[in-house]
């Protein structure tokens, strides 16, 4: 059964025990989160997540759900077993992406209107420092070892490196048009770089003090998709470090890259201007949100091919799993 809950009150559901999996997406225009059973993929619930609600991640505990609330400045947290809405954090003006430490306790917020990154302590709710980058700060990503945060500026075009020691910009890197997101390894040794008009992946290797040198770009070509509808956006690399998905926007397609070699290995045809990806935590399956069809994919990350759709809310934008 699939439950609307459109106030903007906190708001208890009566859930069952979580005996599966689930996945929570992100509405954009719905304002609102869609909930799916990862098992028998069915959407258990919907509820309301603030105005324009975009990035999701999730606490390392898996007890809590953070969602970047856009157009309400400010990053709404709730159960991620009631969806009980929990006390919001500061997050300075248009929160669109954000990175959580392995810790929990840092969250790294990218404030497009501001050209800020700012730092909000998850325990006690307050705002630890604002760090100045390029024009459109979108792309948020963390080293495995925590020490650097990696910020994309869409409109300067660079990767901006942050140490977390001091919040102090220690390397920037120029990379191709609209920059919008960028993913570490497991192992740390190296970091890819989206670019949405570009239409490419920039690949660097990592030194052991965090340096990065530019080693590659990845670029695509679809039979019968123009050049410029291949606009690459969220990306998943899976554990071992051999595979790298990239959702390629308006192309309908996910990119699935051999993440040693930078070679193009195949294109999977999912939903309507894909957007963002995440696996599901055993990395059994990888889903995609698709703004314009207003579905999810799901793949089948070794037979690499799409399996399913799922109907969720508006224009779904983030999604986020737990087990």
């Amino acid at each position: 059964m699939r439950h609307l809950l459109l106030t903007s009150a906190f708001v208890l559901v009566t859930a069952a025990p979580a005996l599966a999996g689930k996945a929570f997406v992100t509405n954009e225009r719905g304002n609102t989160v869609t909930v799916v059973n990862t098992e028998t993929w069915e959407v258990e619930t919907e509820f309301f997540a603030g105005n324009r609600p975009r990035g999701i991640t999730v606490s390392p505990d898996g007890t809590k759900i953070y969602v970047c609330a856009s157009d309400d400045n400010l990053v709404r947290v709730f159960d991620s077993t009631t969806y009980e809405e929990l006390p919001s954090l500061p997050s300075g003006p248009d929160p669109e992406l954000f990175v959580l430490e392995p810790s929990g306790t840092r969250l790294y917020i990218a404030n497009e209107d501001d050209n800020l990154v700012t730092v909000t302590d998850t325990e006690t709710r307050t705002v630890l420092a604002e760090v100045p980058v390029g024009v459109e700060p979108e792309g948020m990503g963390i080293s495995p070892d925590a020490k650097f945060v990696v910020n994309t500026s869409e409109t300067t075009n660079m990767a901006h490196f942050i140490s977390t020691e001091d919040y102090q910009i220690k390397h920037n890197v120029l990379v191709d048009q609209r920059p919008r997101y960028a993913e570490y390894t497991k192992d740390g040794k190296r970091l890819f770089v989206t670019s949405e008009i570009g239409g490419t992946v920039t690949a660097m290797d990592i030194a052991e003090d965090g340096t990065p040198t530019v080693v590659g770009k990845i670029t695509f070509e679809v039979p019968g998709v123009q050049p410029e509808w291949l606009q690459p956006v969220g990306v998943e690399i899976t554990s071992d470090g051999t595979r790298l998905f990239v959702a390629l926007g308006p192309a309908n397609r996910v990119a699935v890259i051999d993440a040693q070699t930078l070679e193009v290995i195949d294109y999977i045809l999912v939903g309507q201007r894909v957007w963002q990806l995440k696996f599901t935590p055993d990395e059994k399956y990888l889903l995609t949100t698709n703004g314009n069809s207003n579905d999810i994919t799901v793949i089948d990350v070794a037979k690499e091919e799409a399996i399913k759709s799922v109907q969720v809310g508006q224009q779904p934008w983030g999604v986020v799993t737990i087990e």
